[in-house]
């Protein structure tokens, strides 16, 4: 099913420009935009993908990953097909960087997903797998759907939305969890065919807006994992975001047009770890690796509060959000457990 896009501008002769990733697509008609699934036909753009699912699971909503954001629930998770970047190490290249008719996919309307949703069990919905943006009036309509039924909502987001679409979806939006990739502007050209700018700016609007904010920041050697890069993120997230702001370090494993790398050392994602915390940062965690720092300690006087293996295997803070054993106040989305 085709769907018109809510946000663009008509432009002469029969140009439009999309206004919903930061790309800003101007495009004449007959053609796509960058994301490939956003279409000019004779004037009006529309999405293609609504209501086309490539991916459908349920998932811990640790997996997204959200730490801090109803510990130990279960998400209902969907994918769609298309994407705004063009990340060479994409680790689910199969569906972002096809086109509709390259890869299997089926229907589900926003109705039936929140049913879905519901008759899982599931305790939020959210949209991964590739970017939710690109498919942005089926979260919207979706989203709706699912406050009228105290369903959570997530976007698992590179950020690239704009200012006006998050905007317009965010009374309906609970969770942001947004990779930032690097920090600087060359890998973002040069790995991503993007700009890191707007996901700051998007990142930070997220936060202005009310949504649970998560960062999830994919360690690469050699292009984005030195001490000053990753001080200059941290210094970033602690004055825009906030010291309490839950930072994932990922582990990178060889993919996709990326497999002459090699998997990120532990050692670098314990350099990484240092340096956050000596920032200021007090929720950091690593991720894509087994290790202690996959669990959540209070900063204030270092007992494990939240143990993770398989799920959450010990949870340890009050009903108020404080730590059961100091009674330091723990930022974290709860009322679940």
């Amino acid at each position: 099913m085709d769907k018109e896009v809510m946000l663009y501008d008509k432009l002469e002769n029969n140009n439009v420009q999309c206004k919903i990733c930061s790309h800003r697509c101007k495009i004449a008609p007959g053609k796509m935009g960058f994301c490939r699934v956003r279409e000019n036909r004779d004037g009006t753009l529309y999405a293609l993908n609504y209501n086309i699912v490539s991916s459908e699971g349920i998932d811990p909503i640790e997996k997204k990953p959200l730490y801090h954001f109803y510990p130990g629930s279960y998400s209902y998770s969907l994918g769609t097909i298309g994407c705004n970047f063009k990340c060479k190490h994409c680790q689910n290249w199969m569906i972002a960087q096809c086109k509709l008719d390259e890869s299997q996919t089926f229907e589900i309307t926003p109705e039936q997903a929140i049913d879905r949703a519901l008759n899982f069990s599931a305790d939020s919905i959210s949209w991964t797998y590739n970017e939710p943006a690109i498919w942005f009036e089926y979260t919207y309509d979706s989203a709706k759907l699912a406050k009228e039924k105290d369903l959570s909502t997530v976007y698992v987001t590179n950020g690239y939305v704009t200012t006006e679409a998050l905007k317009l979806i965010s009374p309906y939006l609970d969770a942001y969890s947004v990779d930032i990739k690097a920090f600087n502007e060359e890998f973002y050209k040069d790995v991503s065919s993007a700009k890191l700018q707007p996901v700051l700016e998007s990142t930070k609007l997220a936060k202005e807006l009310g949504m649970h904010v998560e960062i999830t920041y994919l360690v690469i050697p050699t292009l984005n994992d030195t001490r000053e890069e990753i001080q200059q993120f941290s210094r970033w997230v602690l004055d825009n975001l906030g010291d309490d702001t839950p930072v994932h370090f990922s582990r990178f494993h060889p993919f996709y047009k990326m497999k002459d790398y090699q998997p990120t050392p532990i050692e670098t994602l314990e350099l990484a770890y240092d340096v956050a915390t000596s920032e200021g940062l007090k929720y950091v965690y690593l991720g894509n690796v087994m290790h202690r720092q996959v669990n959540t300690f209070c900063p204030n006087c270092g007992k494990m509060l939240i143990k993770r293996g398989m799920g959450v295997e010990q949870y340890n803070i009050s009903d108020n959000n404080t730590c059961v054993y100091c009674g330091e106040y723990i930022p974290m989305v709860t009322g679940l457990l």
